[in-house]
């Protein structure tokens, strides 16, 4: 099963992809760490996406989906995958899929966790870290995860330790930048959405409830 998975920030797309991969045994494909891996080995595309890189520009896709296409050649790919943080755009999505056509490679589903703009920001900049342990989860927006309050003072909900806001979790700047790519129904994330919506079987599942109620939603609609 080859699936493509978008979702903006803050949706917990990440988390889903984990339970999806785990389901159905396929790896859970991140661009960043192909992008990673090319540079670290030093193959003919991760030095010229170097380049790029290292003057601020982006990584052409004339580099970015051979990179792509290759490691989904590899044999732990050979019964499926899922793929995560590309296409970003539009005129990505189209190069994409005309690229796994060539290849003769199927695109089994898309997987869209939607989640409206504000709620997305919101869950981000409400995310806090306990000094104890990272993986507790707390966050002010969501009440199943809300942190505990102590003499007035938010306190870890699972073991009571301090909590603290990541930097770039409160960069609103940062954070709008992202989700100005994301919800661009023209040329952005949403568009290519919109582009697969017409080749491909798309699966929408609501992002606001809590994590079992998407993935259930999610593992009933995939089947």
């Amino acid at each position: 099963m080859n699936i493509l998975i978008f979702g903006p920030n803050g949706s917990g797309k990440g988390t889903q992809g984990a339970i999806v991969q785990k389901k159905y045994g396929v790896p859970h494909i991140e661009t960043g760490v192909i992008f990673r891996e090319n540079i670290k080995g030093g193959t003919q595309l991760g030095i010229k996406a170097k380049e790029f890189i290292d003057k601020g520009e982006l990584v052409p896709d004339e580099i970015t989906i051979p990179m792509i296409l290759s490691r989904l050649k590899e044999e732990d790919c050979k019964d499926g995958w899922l793929l995560d943080g590309f296409p970003r755009n539009l005129s990505q999505a189209e190069a994409m899929y005309e690229a796994l056509q060539k290849e003769h490679m199927a695109l089994d589903y898309v997987i869209e966790i939607e989640l409206d703009r504000m709620t997305a920001k919101n869950r981000i900049m409400g995310r806090r870290l306990c000094a104890n342990d990272n993986n507790h989860p707390n966050n002010i927006y969501i009440d199943a995860i809300k942190p505990a309050e102590e003499n007035g003072k938010l306190m870890c909900r699972v073991c009571g330790g301090e909590l603290s806001a990541r930097a770039d979790d409160q960069d609103e700047t940062a954070i709008d930048k992202r989700h100005n790519i994301y919800y661009d129904t023209e040329s952005g994330t949403m568009a290519a959405i919109h582009y697969f919506k017409d080749r491909v079987k798309v699966i929408g599942v609501d992002g606001k409830p809590g994590v079992k109620e998407v993935s259930d939603d999610l593992m009933n609609k995939l089947g």
